[in-house]
């Protein structure tokens, strides 16, 4: 894969309702817009429920779009939902790690998925990178919830993505191993001009990146 500038994507006046019975629905996002250039950081913060991992699995397109426009650009050029997603990473809250694999499977098993060579010698190099070589041939059971979101971000580095989103990535974590945590991911970033979407209520966290937005009654406000 090719991120030499990341993903860039612009929402235009999104909106998304959710049912909560058999008569009621609740507009969570409403007429919402967003730019993101390639290679940019952001944060998406606001109280728990207002609709940020919504807005995020409407961002990375693992949810259909019900009203307004969502497009997103490489390099210059329109690119297409499918593209979108092979060049996407993720880093979850829960991890989703597979505990029948060890910490080096882990991190190889999409550059297995997609028959790419020396699969496991990258994977070893992330872990490297995440400071978890030594840990490799742990099954990820016994590693600790730290260890744990550092094999998830190696994981979702390691086919070199275009752009990653990121869902509560520290949410179960201490404030000391949550903050190293953040500093990998906002690092990596950056040095491989990967475009990354957080959603988060750490305030802290959301300072380290380039713009901060606030989700509130399902519109976005720049946080300066």
């Amino acid at each position: 894969m090719q991120n030499s500038s990341g993903i860039a994507l612009c929402a235009t006046k999104l909106s998304h309702q959710v049912t909560i019975n058999s008569q009621d629905k609740l507009n969570l996002i409403n007429q919402l817009s967003l730019t993101v250039h390639g290679g940019e950081q952001i944060a998406i913060t606001g109280a728990s429920g207002c609709g940020k991992s919504t807005l995020l699995s409407l961002l990375a397109g693992l949810e259909n779009v019900q009203q307004g426009n969502l497009t997103f650009t490489h390099n210059g050029q329109s690119v297409e939902l499918g593209y979108l997603r092979q060049n996407s990473g993720f880093v979850f809250q829960q991890f989703h790690l597979l505990p029948e694999l060890d910490a080096l499977n882990n991190v190889a098993l999409p550059l297995k998925l997609r028959a790419i060579k020396n699969a496991e010698a990258k994977a070893a190099q992330w872990l490297d990178n995440v400071g978890l070589s030594h840990r490799k041939n742990q099954p990820t059971t016994k590693l600790s919830g730290g260890e744990q979101q550092r094999v998830a971000i190696a994981r979702a580095f390691v086919n070199k993505p275009s752009i990653i989103f990121a869902d509560e990535p520290t949410g179960n974590l201490d404030e000391q191993t949550a903050s190293e945590v953040a500093s990998l991911m906002c690092e990596f970033a950056r040095h491989n001009h990967t475009t990354l979407v957080l959603v988060t209520h750490n305030l802290a966290l959301a300072k380290q990146l380039d713009n901060q937005y606030s989700l509130e009654n399902g519109a976005l406000s720049h946080v300066s």
